[in-house]
């Protein structure tokens, strides 16, 4: 583990909806040291995309802190955040709408090097911009430089994505669904790419899904989150979260994703829910926002008691009472 590069010390983000405030991110603390790749996982609106959005400085938090290399970026000057802005780099999750449609692919990569002093020059800005696409492999890379992005593929945009965000020598990506709508048969290509970035580069990333078999193969060698309703629910040592799942939420995912073999899926134990309906972020349950669903219901605490995130067995900090 290296120094701390994120720290969100109890971050909370509430949104105004039909004349009621709502917590779209609730009460998250975690460190995410460099060159380190984490990969949060959850439902459709459960938070992982607003927790993105404020670690890249698209949204500012409601309550808590962020600090990017110990620094608090709501009170950074404008040196600091410079280099905070220049080393947080995000790639969204569509390709189709994240280019300039107008722009060809030379001009979408030289534009950061040239604005910010990366390059000078036509000759070596063009070299640099070679180099980029060649890094995510984009090959050759003069068959791209005059393209524009309609004249690409899914898979291709978002390569060109990456490459844009790499122009700036990041220390941190944030992948925010960067592989759901491209083909399935390039998504492994696309995250042995990000894995290539991470072991030459040094780069870490935040890996959104919700997909949590991606999340078991890119964050292998990493940690996995598992957030429910705007709260970790449990975060750890992805093989150990993988292997020894505690939190009744992550246990239910896992025993949902298929296996490779057909033989072993047809007799796969799928743990059945209480209920299949996701409680609305207007109307919260209280207590713990997963005992409605929970298959290991335990009463009263769990109905009127907010479990904290704790440390727990296999290196894991989870969010239950019934986990010791």
């Amino acid at each position: 583990m290296g120094e701390p590069l994120i720290t969100l010390e109890h971050v909370t983000r509430t949104f105004d909806v039909k004349r009621q405030t709502i917590k779209a991110v609730d009460d998250i603390s975690l460190t995410i040291p460099e060159g380190e790749v984490l990969c949060l996982v959850g439902e459709s609106g459960c938070g992982k995309t607003t927790t993105g959005k404020m670690i890249a400085g698209l949204l500012a938090t409601s309550a808590g802190r962020i600090l990017y290399r110990g620094q608090d970026i709501a009170t950074m000057n404008r040196a600091d955040r410079r280099r905070y802005r220049l080393g947080v780099q995000m790639v969204h999750q569509d390709p189709y709408a994240s280019l300039n449609p107008v722009q060809m692919i030379y001009n979408i990569i030289a534009a950061p090097l040239q604005h910010h002093g990366f390059t000078r020059g036509e000759a070596a800005t063009r070299e640099r911009v070679r180099e980029l696409l060649t890094t995510v492999d984009l090959t050759p890379p003069d068959d791209y430089l005059e393209k524009y992005p309609h004249q690409l593929s899914g898979g291709q945009r978002q390569r060109v994505s990456v490459a844009r965000a790499l122009t700036v020598r990041p220390s941190f990506i944030i992948a925010d669904e960067a592989v759901s709508m491209v083909d399935v048969s390039i998504r492994i290509s696309l995250l042995k790419m990000f894995g290539r970035l991470k072991d030459e580069m040094g780069v870490g990333v935040l890996f959104i899904t919700h997909d949590l078999a991606l999340a078991k193969y890119f964050a292998w060698e990493g940690r996995i989150g598992v957030m429910y309703l705007g709260r970790l629910a449990e975060i750890g040592p992805a093989q150990q979260v993988v292997a020894h799942p505690q939190h009744p939420y992550t246990q239910v995912l896992l025993s949902a994703i298929p296996e490779a073999d057909p033989d072993r899926t047809r007799s796969k134990q799928r743990i059945e829910l209480r209920s299949m309906d996701v409680p609305s972020l207007l109307r919260l349950p209280s207590g713990c926002a997963f005992h409605p669903r929970c298959p290991a219901f335990a009463g009263e605490i769990c109905e009127k008691v907010v479990p904290p995130l704790k440390k727990a067995g296999w290196g894991s900090d989870v969010a239950c009472h019934l986990v010791k």
